[in-house]
Protein backbone atom coordinates (compact mmCIF):
# COMPACT_ATOMS: atom_id res chain seq x y z
CA UNK A 1 0.00 0.00 0.00
CA UNK A 2 2.62 2.17 0.47
CA UNK A 3 5.78 2.92 -1.57
CA UNK A 4 8.87 5.04 0.26
CA UNK A 5 10.68 7.73 -1.67
CA UNK A 6 13.80 9.35 -1.29
CA UNK A 7 14.58 12.71 -0.97
CA UNK A 8 18.23 13.17 -2.06
CA UNK A 9 19.76 11.04 1.14
CA UNK A 10 17.25 12.72 3.43
CA UNK A 11 14.57 10.88 5.29
CA UNK A 12 11.80 9.15 3.20
CA UNK A 13 8.26 9.69 2.71
CA UNK A 14 5.62 7.11 3.01
CA UNK A 15 2.61 8.17 0.58
CA UNK A 16 -0.54 6.05 -0.13
CA UNK A 17 -2.02 4.08 -2.74
CA UNK A 18 -1.96 4.93 -6.19
CA UNK A 19 -4.93 6.54 -7.36
CA UNK A 20 -7.41 4.33 -9.27
CA UNK A 21 -9.14 4.90 -12.86
CA UNK A 22 -12.03 5.33 -10.94
CA UNK A 23 -11.36 7.71 -8.92
CA UNK A 24 -10.98 10.28 -12.23
CA UNK A 25 -14.15 8.65 -14.10
CA UNK A 26 -16.27 11.03 -12.45
CA UNK A 27 -17.36 14.78 -13.14
CA UNK A 28 -14.30 16.94 -14.02
CA UNK A 29 -15.61 19.80 -11.06
CA UNK A 30 -15.22 16.81 -8.78
CA UNK A 31 -11.83 15.37 -9.80
CA UNK A 32 -10.75 18.77 -9.47
CA UNK A 33 -11.80 19.22 -5.87
CA UNK A 34 -10.93 16.03 -4.44
CA UNK A 35 -7.17 15.68 -6.05
CA UNK A 36 -6.33 18.67 -3.35
CA UNK A 37 -4.27 17.26 -1.08
CA UNK A 38 -3.34 14.88 -3.20
CA UNK A 39 0.24 13.33 -3.98
CA UNK A 40 1.66 14.06 -7.63
CA UNK A 41 5.13 11.67 -7.55
CA UNK A 42 7.34 11.59 -10.80
CA UNK A 43 9.92 9.35 -9.68
CA UNK A 44 12.26 10.85 -6.81
CA UNK A 45 10.54 13.97 -6.96
CA UNK A 46 7.06 14.57 -5.15
CA UNK A 47 4.35 17.25 -4.00
CA UNK A 48 1.66 17.48 -2.75
CA UNK A 49 -1.71 19.27 -5.16
CA UNK A 50 -2.45 22.34 -3.68
CA UNK A 51 -4.17 24.11 -6.70
CA UNK A 52 -6.24 22.90 -9.71
CA UNK A 53 -8.70 24.35 -12.57
CA UNK A 54 -11.06 22.63 -14.13
CA UNK A 55 -11.67 22.61 -18.02
CA UNK A 56 -15.04 21.16 -18.98
CA UNK A 57 -17.07 20.10 -22.11
CA UNK A 58 -19.63 21.50 -24.08
CA UNK A 59 -19.75 25.27 -23.54
CA UNK A 60 -16.69 25.96 -22.04
CA UNK A 61 -14.86 27.56 -24.27
CA UNK A 62 -11.68 27.84 -22.16
CA UNK A 63 -11.15 24.35 -22.72
CA UNK A 64 -8.79 23.15 -25.51
CA UNK A 65 -11.40 20.29 -26.25
CA UNK A 66 -13.69 22.84 -27.29
CA UNK A 67 -12.34 22.62 -30.69
CA UNK A 68 -13.70 19.10 -31.06
CA UNK A 69 -11.30 15.92 -31.08
CA UNK A 70 -8.35 16.73 -33.11
CA UNK A 71 -4.64 15.44 -33.21
CA UNK A 72 -3.57 17.80 -30.21
CA UNK A 73 -7.10 16.85 -27.56
CA UNK A 74 -7.79 13.57 -28.78
CA UNK A 75 -6.25 12.77 -25.02
CA UNK A 76 -8.99 14.31 -23.52
CA UNK A 77 -11.60 12.46 -25.36
CA UNK A 78 -10.79 9.49 -24.36
CA UNK A 79 -10.08 7.15 -21.01
CA UNK A 80 -9.64 9.40 -17.81
CA UNK A 81 -6.82 9.09 -15.57
CA UNK A 82 -4.30 9.79 -18.84
CA UNK A 83 -2.10 13.03 -18.87
CA UNK A 84 -2.42 15.82 -21.07
CA UNK A 85 0.26 17.77 -21.22
CA UNK A 86 0.45 20.49 -23.52
CA UNK A 87 3.02 23.52 -24.41
CA UNK A 88 2.06 27.37 -24.07
CA UNK A 89 4.05 30.47 -24.48
CA UNK A 90 6.44 29.14 -26.48
CA UNK A 91 8.11 28.25 -23.51
CA UNK A 92 5.74 26.12 -20.87
CA UNK A 93 4.35 23.01 -20.42
CA UNK A 94 1.69 22.17 -18.67
CA UNK A 95 0.23 18.92 -16.61
CA UNK A 96 -3.63 18.32 -17.02
CA UNK A 97 -5.34 14.75 -15.93
CA UNK A 98 -8.28 13.94 -17.95
CA UNK A 99 -11.41 13.31 -16.23
CA UNK A 100 -15.23 12.18 -16.75
CA UNK A 101 -15.71 8.53 -19.04
CA UNK A 102 -13.96 7.99 -22.01
CA UNK A 103 -16.01 9.93 -25.13
CA UNK A 104 -16.79 13.03 -23.04
CA UNK A 105 -14.24 15.74 -22.22
CA UNK A 106 -13.09 17.17 -19.07
CA UNK A 107 -9.58 17.91 -17.81
CA UNK A 108 -8.07 19.20 -14.68
CA UNK A 109 -5.08 21.62 -14.83
CA UNK A 110 -2.37 20.66 -12.36
CA UNK A 111 -2.03 24.55 -11.40
CA UNK A 112 0.68 24.18 -8.18
CA UNK A 113 2.16 22.01 -5.79
CA UNK A 114 3.62 22.19 -2.26
CA UNK A 115 7.41 19.92 -2.64
CA UNK A 116 7.88 17.43 -0.19
CA UNK A 117 10.01 15.16 -1.78
CA UNK A 118 12.75 15.12 -4.01
CA UNK A 119 13.36 19.06 -3.20
CA UNK A 120 17.10 19.25 -3.73
CA UNK A 121 16.55 18.09 -7.73
CA UNK A 122 13.80 20.04 -7.78
CA UNK A 123 16.04 23.01 -7.19
CA UNK A 124 18.68 21.98 -9.67
CA UNK A 125 16.06 21.61 -12.15
CA UNK A 126 14.54 25.39 -11.64
CA UNK A 127 17.96 27.55 -9.85
CA UNK A 128 15.88 30.60 -10.59
CA UNK A 129 13.86 29.68 -7.86
CA UNK A 130 15.26 31.57 -4.73
CA UNK A 131 12.19 30.84 -2.49
CA UNK A 132 10.88 27.43 -1.89
CA UNK A 133 7.80 29.20 -2.18
CA UNK A 134 8.35 29.92 -6.10
CA UNK A 135 9.32 26.22 -7.03
CA UNK A 136 6.26 24.33 -8.18
CA UNK A 137 4.22 27.43 -7.53
CA UNK A 138 2.38 27.45 -11.42
CA UNK A 139 1.55 25.22 -13.88
CA UNK A 140 5.06 25.90 -15.78
CA UNK A 141 6.98 25.57 -12.86
CA UNK A 142 6.43 22.98 -11.43
CA UNK A 143 6.29 20.90 -14.72
CA UNK A 144 10.23 22.22 -14.93
CA UNK A 145 10.83 21.13 -11.12
CA UNK A 146 9.00 17.60 -11.25
CA UNK A 147 10.82 17.19 -14.87
CA UNK A 148 7.31 16.46 -16.84
CA UNK A 149 7.06 17.22 -20.25
CA UNK A 150 5.22 16.49 -23.49
CA UNK A 151 6.91 13.34 -23.64
CA UNK A 152 4.03 12.36 -20.49
CA UNK A 153 1.25 13.11 -22.96
CA UNK A 154 -1.26 10.38 -22.73
CA UNK A 155 0.77 8.59 -20.47
CA UNK A 156 -1.67 6.11 -17.82
CA UNK A 157 -1.42 7.90 -13.91
CA UNK A 158 -2.11 4.80 -12.78
CA UNK A 159 0.78 3.18 -12.48
CA UNK A 160 4.37 3.57 -13.98
CA UNK A 161 6.85 6.54 -13.03
CA UNK A 162 4.60 9.46 -13.04
CA UNK A 163 1.11 8.66 -10.67
CA UNK A 164 -1.17 10.45 -8.15
CA UNK A 165 -0.90 8.93 -4.60
CA UNK A 166 -3.00 9.01 -1.41
CA UNK A 167 -1.21 11.17 1.29
CA UNK A 168 0.52 8.88 3.78
CA UNK A 169 -2.43 10.25 6.26
CA UNK A 170 -6.17 11.46 5.15
CA UNK A 171 -6.76 15.17 6.25
CA UNK A 172 -9.07 17.35 5.56
CA UNK A 173 -8.80 20.19 3.06
CA UNK A 174 -10.49 23.31 3.44
CA UNK A 175 -11.10 24.50 -0.65
CA UNK A 176 -11.21 27.91 -1.71
CA UNK A 177 -13.05 28.49 -4.90
CA UNK A 178 -11.71 31.63 -7.60
CA UNK A 179 -12.24 32.22 -11.34
CA UNK A 180 -9.47 30.49 -13.62
CA UNK A 181 -6.59 31.80 -13.88
CA UNK A 182 -4.79 33.81 -17.54
CA UNK A 183 -7.83 33.04 -19.76
CA UNK A 184 -10.03 35.04 -21.99
CA UNK A 185 -12.94 32.82 -22.82
CA UNK A 186 -15.09 31.88 -19.62
CA UNK A 187 -12.93 34.06 -17.71
CA UNK A 188 -15.55 34.78 -14.68
CA UNK A 189 -16.36 30.80 -14.29
CA UNK A 190 -15.42 29.51 -10.87
CA UNK A 191 -13.82 26.68 -11.21
CA UNK A 192 -10.37 27.54 -9.76
CA UNK A 193 -9.73 25.08 -6.42
CA UNK A 194 -7.08 26.14 -3.81
CA UNK A 195 -6.05 24.82 -0.76
CA UNK A 196 -7.46 27.16 1.67
CA UNK A 197 -4.30 29.09 3.25
CA UNK A 198 -1.75 27.28 2.15
CA UNK A 199 1.65 29.63 0.73
CA UNK A 200 2.47 27.56 -2.24
CA UNK A 201 -0.64 28.09 -4.59
CA UNK A 202 -0.08 30.32 -7.30
CA UNK A 203 -2.10 33.74 -8.41
CA UNK A 204 -4.56 35.85 -6.54
CA UNK A 205 -5.53 33.90 -3.24
CA UNK A 206 -8.70 35.83 -2.68
CA UNK A 207 -11.69 33.62 -2.81
CA UNK A 208 -15.21 34.13 -4.10
CA UNK A 209 -16.63 31.12 -2.77
CA UNK A 210 -15.31 29.02 0.22
CA UNK A 211 -16.56 24.78 0.80
CA UNK A 212 -15.07 21.71 2.17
Amino acid sequence: MYRRIGEDGASAMAFGRILRREFYQRPTVDVARDLLGKVLVHGPSAGVIVETEAYLGGDDRASHSARGITDRTRVIFGPPGHAYVYFVYGMYECLNIVAEPAGQPGCVLVRALEPVAGIEIMQRRRPRAHRLEDLTSGPGKLTLAMDITRSHNGADLTHGPLVVREPAKPRRVEIDVTPRIGIRECADWPLRFVVRGNRFVSGAKVSLRTGL
